[in-house]
């Protein structure tokens, strides 16, 4: 589904991340999708795994000239009955235009035309992403893709690009806290900018990097339960067992398609892990 432009989406992606939407925010648009379509008859189709690929993005904040910090760019809410503005409650927006790739099964041959037409009438009515209105997509194609055929992988990267797919780097995560880092310690460290000061031909050089190359970003990847599965009072939902959970952040990388070698290297899908209580979204390596 190329070059989907989304206004206001939500930017909070954690309670202490702002900036790209989390990946929940996005398998969560794609099997709402999902769900349209097979009301529209199309009952054998499933939506296995999604890939998000970012063409622009514009964080709604501002900083001035000599400002320390960014400040969110509020809404303009209308003033109330007595003339005075509103109390409201600040929410980091972000706009985007971005591409997905979407992994489907179930659908029948004969039924693809239909298919498309539909997916295109469900994104351009008033369908949400990631908490933000879509605007305008082009229209969705289908790809049937071989990733032992190398020509096929090529062709289908050239359609992604210009872009930056998000990946998972929780192999970071993962050494950086097997070594005794504590996680947000171990966030902060692979983020921060280290400066470097050194002395060449009598002349003072100065050097900026980060602890490993890449585009580093927090990604919020799920929840983790922290209460017994039960019953809640007043829950919207009677019939779905409730539980209390926190977010789970973890490292993400944007990467150019090109640098991909299979499409499972962008490509997120659902995990739960019962005995750590994790709800996950996940990429398979």
């Amino acid at each position: 589904m190329p070059h989907i432009k989304v206004h206001n989406a939500n930017a909070l992606s954690s309670p202490f991340t702002i900036g790209f939407p989390a990946m929940t925010a996005w398998l969560g648009a794609t099997h709402a999708l999902q769900r349209k379509l097979n009301v529209d008859g199309f009952k054998e189709l499933k939506f296995k795994a999604t890939g998000v690929l970012s063409h622009k993005a514009d964080l709604q904040t501002f900083k001035g000239v000599g400002d320390y910090v960014h400040s969110i760019v509020g809404t303009g809410n209308p003033l109330d009955k007595d003339g005075n503005r509103p109390s409201f409650i600040e929410e980091a927006r972000i706009h985007l235009d971005v591409s997905l790739v979407i992994e489907l099964d179930g659908l029948e041959k004969m039924e693809e035309e239909r298919f498309l037409e539909r997916v295109h009438h469900h994104l351009l009515g008033r369908m949400k992403m990631a908490g933000g209105d879509v605007l305008s997509c082009k229209k969705p194609t289908l790809s049937r893709l071989d990733d032992e055929e190398e020509d096929e992988l090529v062709r289908f990267r050239k359609k992604l690009m210009p872009s930056y797919a998000i990946v998972e780097r929780k192999d970071l995560m993962i050494e950086a806290m097997e070594s005794g880092v504590d996680a947000v310690d171990a966030i902060l460290d692979y983020l921060s900018l280290h400066h470097n000061c050194e002395e060449e031909n009598e002349k003072i050089v100065w050097s900026s990097k980060r602890k490993v190359s890449g585009w580093l970003v927090p990604i919020a990847v799920g929840f983790q339960g922290i209460s017994p599965i039960g019953k809640a009072k007043n829950q919207r939902d009677a019939n779905t067992p409730h539980r209390f959970a926190e977010s789970v952040v973890t490292l993400g990388e944007f990467k150019m398609p090109y640098k991909m070698t299979s499409i499972d290297e962008i490509l997120w899908r659902y995990s739960y892990d019962e005995e750590n209580s994790l709800y996950l979204c996940e990429q398979k390596k």
